[in-house]
């Protein structure tokens, strides 16, 4: 929901403090911890998915919301009181790539609803704070946004280089003490930064263990992308705009989603003197830059004589690998293509999907592929990028057959008789969604 949206719905006190804080993106702002009323609770109730993960208590959002009144009433009249207790996050891991997993932190329904009222209250404090190049988790802004821009400043010459960066266990590495000055150049409440905090120091559950970081936020709780930005717009946006750029020859954007972030340069020797003090830059906040993942690319335009082929160095950014291409002009253009990870990661998961619902009938499969395969469509359909588009499905083609054939039928299904099948139950086809600025 767009904060315009979230603004219908608002009262006129929370809608005094947006335009408060919209006058002055640089000001502290008090008296905010009572705009955590009942309605801001029962919104963020709304907010929630219906199959949302239970936490430690074991309460769905469909039990919580059976007495929603008198829960919500209870739990504000807590927050009133500052009787409210974050309850211990009960953490999963998600498999990633090369057998690694990435740990994410289940909260309880009710520790849902705080987190989300808090985000949607420090969203309006921060929305006109944070810079311009800035999208990750942000109201009407997405990844494609990044990558548009991105795409743009390649194609008209601005970036000849490019510093590629990735940040290790960024969530994890948040330096809380530091984390908590910074909202309080932003925030003069005390109430809500103390609600802030009892949401950031909280135990975790896994299996029989229980422990409590001393730093970091939880992966997996609704106020950790937003304070992730409050943190990097500290450490990353504000010194690039007020203390690197003014130093620069030549041009620099930076294009930062989340904690994915490129900084594009014109000059060589700009990039260079950048490099060598940026990994102090994160040090000083408990933040590294990975050693072998970090690194500076020359990224200029192919020279117009180089009439075949592609450029010769690519970088990865928000699941995409990026390289110059030629257009059917004869034009070298930015392309973007589907990072070979993030799409045998897709191949690996429908395979899997394959595998363990082969039971199923055909018509129940057919349209859960082809949600899945609509799904990965949605962010990876580019313009450009329709090959991988087609190897995905091609793919996925394979994996379906393969399971289909073992479902114990006296022999196994024969290519030609899956063809006949497949056009009565057609995959998706192939198409182009979100086209980038310089299609």
């Amino acid at each position: 929901m767009t904060a315009t949206k979230r603004a219908e719905h608002m009262s006129p006190g929370l809608l005094k403090v947006v335009q408060r804080a919209k006058r002055d993106p640089e000001g502290q702002l008090h008296s905010l911890a009572h705009h955590l009323n009942e309605d801001a609770l029962k919104r963020a109730f709304r907010r929630l998915r219906k199959d949302a993960a239970v936490g430690v208590d074991g309460v769905t959002k469909e039990q919580y919301g059976e007495a929603l009144e008198r829960n919500v009433a209870k739990l504000h009249q807590r927050l009133k009181a500052k009787r409210y207790r974050h309850q211990p996050i009960r953490r999963v891991h998600i498999p990633k790539d090369k057998g690694q997993t990435r740990p994410i932190g289940i909260s309880t329904i009710e520790d849902k609803m705080v987190q989300g009222a808090l985000s949607e209250l420090l969203e309006m404090l921060y929305e006109p704070a944070f810079k311009d190049g800035s999208y990750g988790f942000r109201p009407g802004r997405s990844a494609h946004n990044a990558l548009g821009a991105l795409d743009r400043a390649l194609f008209r010459g601005e970036v000849s280089w490019v510093l590629e960066a990735d940040i290790q266990s960024f969530f994890d590495s948040i330096n809380r003490k530091m984390l908590m000055e910074m909202l309080r150049e932003r925030i003069a409440d005390k109430s809500l930064l103390r609600l802030i905090g009892k949401c950031l120091h909280v135990g975790i559950l896994e299996g029989a263990e229980y422990s409590e970081p001393k730093e970091g936020t939880v992966q997996g709780s609704s106020l950790s992308p937003l304070l992730g930005n409050v943190y990097l717009h500290h450490v990353l946006d504000l010194w690039f705009e007020r203390v690197v750029q003014p130093r620069l020859r030549g041009k620099a954007i930076l294009i930062r989603y989340a904690d994915d972030f490129v900084i594009g340069f014109e000059r060589e020797d700009d990039a260079r003197r950048v490099m060598k003090v940026i990994g102090r830059r994160f040090e000083r906040y408990g933040l590294t830059l990975h050693p072998d993942k970090t690194r500076l690319l020359n990224f200029k335009r192919p020279p117009r004589g180089q009439l075949k082929g592609k450029g010769p160095v690519t970088f990865d950014f928000l699941g995409f690998t990026v390289f110059w291409q030629r257009s059917r002009k004869g034009h070298w253009t930015p392309g973007f293509k589907t990072r070979k990870a993030r799409l045998r990661r897709a191949v690996m998961s429908i395979a899997d999907w394959c595998r363990s619902h082969r039971h199923q009938s055909v018509k129940q499969q057919q349209a859960a592929l082809a949600r899945r395969i609509r799904g990965h469509d949605n962010y990876f359909g580019v313009n450009g990028n329709i090959r991988s588009l087609q190897l995905l499905r091609h793919y996925a083609k394979h994996a379906w057959w393969k399971w289909l054939s073992r479902r114990g039928a006296p022999k196994p299904m024969s290519w030609e008789r899956f063809h006949d099948l497949l056009r009565d139950h057609p995959l998706p086809v192939a198409r182009i969604r979100v086209r980038l600025w310089s299609a």
